[in-house]
């Protein structure tokens, strides 16, 4: 292509890749590494080309990611470069050329060290007299982030060196496949979004503001470089490799000494072939200069050395049996269908299963049971079917369809309109039962203070409890056994059961779990129903002609309670002396805010939105969480955003918190 072509493509790869580039440094995989890499070559190619073309701000001229907030910075002392890639044994080759030419010139022995390239976070740990002193992440490569608290809970990083030396070493923090698998499949469990690959979990992991969610997952370090030596001088760096094992440090174990560059390529060869034996993702394979004299030589540019290159393997895609598709049942009822596979191994990893997202995906790419499928592994990137041989079909291919009833527990399983998710809305779902007691007890629900997650947890695995109802019939006993020296926490515990019982109902509504009602919505039906019982009676025309109760919403309510497992659940809670009516209705008093909408937005600094919005209620009026022409009132605090702007837009009356004070007389 001429200068201009080459101009015009090089403004379009920019912002590309710096749109990627921050999505990855923030833990966020939305293209895979093969497409990045393919990308940044095209540019590095055109700027090769065109030097003239090269821009300060390109994505070839930085190292690393920015700073997050919460972190304090550090500086390296020594910088935490890049590698230069290459993705072809020529280009492997040309770079030995240059390395020999330097050697004979400098007089100088020239070998070469082999390792897989980890796929994780790189980042410093620095010991001053054999004592951990401080970690941090590469950040842009000359400052990083402070997460010393964080990656001490790393079970492979040393608090102290079996020698009192003062070091500085460099490694890569990931997670194994194994661990990796089975975090993602607590996740899936959880309905919590899946971590993309290992590398990004492993990020997102160490650069918690929360150590105590970092200590959770389950991260490990591989060491393989010493940054800067107080104590000693090394002449290799497969020398120093050594004496890093000595001192207790997990050194990458595949390193491999190679004499000269057919000892390389095989290497190479080998840790592709290894790929699917190792326990740890890779995205590559190092080659690096071993003699460190010969290093100081060579050089090195602002973001990369010149002494290294990381060889990078393309993507796998396999053919595979999809055996089976089968439906997972998640701890809020969104029923997953998952592919069972003829196991097959992709880029590093036994696939005998995954995902296949929702019914309009199996559909949208035509999948069968029978079919041969095409599986996808870029990296560490969840498995996925990204296509389907439809040639070898022979006709006993089975066409699949959603089940109409939770596969678990036989109760319904809508799809609401608009939504791409199947759930199952039966409440006491085994599945669910862990997620709906959780939310049964939370504060805004019963709040049984005491009944947090992990007893929950714990009631459930020694077969204490197996549903909401459940925690009505425990005893003290019970209770009591969760503890050394229990008395006290099962009296309490006892205490806060029984006052739960005297709620008002709609706590009980919201504790429910009903999809689409909260509190807000649970207040405003016990204004229509002042009963369970009527509210349970209620027919859909009745319910959807409620303020903001809508059609959804209110198939959602009715097809909730004419479920047997929901009405068995009311009469168990019943027989337990659960209040099921409005304790005490609303007073006529003080309506000042009678029709008035309030929409609340920004901090405010005396009240909690929650309070202000108990306030407008208690003077009869009523909030809303979107601005309309018919808001009345824009409560806005400090940092409001796009709510106050849309506010002004519509010409709706804006009050400021001293405002609404003299509003509410207090």
């Amino acid at each position: 292509m001429d200068i201009e072509q080459a101009k015009k493509r090089a403004e379009e790869l920019r912002p590309l890749l710096q749109y990627y580039t921050q999505k990855y440094f923030d833990d966020e995989q939305v293209i895979s590494d093969y497409e990045y890499d393919m990308l940044m070559r095209e540019l590095k190619q055109i700027e090769k080309e065109y030097p003239e073309l090269i821009t300060e701000d390109s994505p070839t001229q930085k190292v690393g990611a920015s700073i997050k907030k919460g972190f304090e910075k550090v500086t390296h002392e020594v910088p935490l470069q890049s590698l230069q890639d290459v993705f072809t044994i020529e280009e492997v080759e040309e770079f030995d050329e240059k390395m020999q030419k330097i050697a004979q010139e400098s007089n100088l022995p020239l070998d070469y060290v082999v390792e897989t390239k980890i796929d994780g976070l790189s980042s410093a740990i620095e010991y001053r007299n054999g004592k951990l002193f401080r970690g941090a992440t590469r950040g842009n490569g000359t400052v990083g982030e402070d997460v010393t608290q964080n990656i001490s809970t790393i079970k492979t990083v040393p608090k102290n060196l079996k020698e009192a030396v003062s070091i500085t070493v460099r490694g890569e923090v990931f997670i194994g496949k194994e661990d990796f698998e089975k975090l993602n499949e607590n996740r899936l469990l959880e309905e919590e979004e899946q971590f993309a690959n290992a590398r990004n979990a492993a990020a997102g992991s160490l650069r918690q503001l929360d150590s105590k969610i970092t200590a959770s997952r389950p991260l490990n370090i591989f060491i393989f470089n010493v940054q800067k030596s107080e104590d000693i001088n090394f002449e290799t760096h497969y020398e120093s490799l050594l004496y890093l094992e000595k001192l207790g440090f997990n050194v990458n174990p595949v390193k491999i000494l190679c004499k000269n560059m057919d000892e390389v390529k095989s290497a190479i060869k080998k840790i592709g072939e290894m790929r699917d034996e190792l326990d740890f993702g890779i995205d590559g394979a190092v080659v690096k200069v071993n003699n460190l004299e010969l290093r100081e030589k060579i050089g090195t540019t602002f973001k990369t050395p010149k002494w290294a290159v990381a060889y990078k393997y393309p993507p796998e895609k396999k053919e595979t049996l999809l055996k089976d598709i089968v439906c997972q049942v998640g701890r809020t009822g969104a029923i997953t269908p998952m592919a069972i596979l003829e196991p097959v191994h992709v880029a590093g990893s036994k696939i005998s299963k995954t995902t296949l997202h929702n019914e309009d995906y199996i559909k949208d790419n035509d999948i069968r049971i029978g079919d041969r499928v095409i599986i996808q592994k870029a990296g560490d990137v969840i498995p996925e079917v990204v296509g389907v041989v439809k040639d070898k079909r022979d006709g006993t291919e089975k066409i699949f369809e959603m089940p109409k009833v939770c596969p678990v527990c036989g109760a319904m399983a809508v799809r609401e309109e608009g939504e791409a998710v199947v759930r199952c809305i039966g409440i006491e779902c085994p599945a669910k039962q862990y997620r709906s007691i959780i939310h049964f007890a939370s504060k805004e629900a019963m709040n049984i203070d005491g009944l947090g997650e992990a007893i929950i947890g714990e009631l459930i695995e020694r077969k204490l409890i197996s549903n909401i109802a459940d925690i009505y019939n425990l005893t003290f006993d019970d209770i009591a056994s969760l503890k050394k020296n229990g008395k006290k926490f099962a009296q309490n515990m006892m205490d806060a059961i029984e006052e739960s019982k005297h709620r008002d109902l709609y706590c009980l509504i919201n504790s429910l779990g009903i999809r689409h009602v909260g509190v807000k919505l649970a207040k405003t039906l016990t204004k229509y129903f002042d009963t369970m019982d009527k509210l349970i009676s209620a027919t859909y025309e009745e319910l959807k002609m409620i303020d903001d109760v809508g059609e959804i919403t209110a198939k959602a309510i009715n097809e909730f309670f004419n479920q047997s497992q929901t009405i068995d659940l009311i009469d168990k809670l019943k027989q337990s002396g659960v209040n099921m009516e409005v304790l005490k209705k609303q007073e006529d008093g003080d309506r000042r805010f009678e029709g008035k909408t309030f929409v609340l937005t920004g901090g405010l600094e005396n009240y909690t939105r929650e309070q202000a919005s108990e306030i407008i209620e208690q003077f009869g009026g009523k909030t809303s969480s979107s601005v309309s022409k018919k808001t009345d009132y824009v409560l806005a605090g400090e940092d409001a955003g796009s709510k106050l702007k849309k506010a002004q837009e519509l010409g709706v009356t804006i009050i400021s918190e001293e405002e609404f004070v003299a509003m509410i007389g207090t």
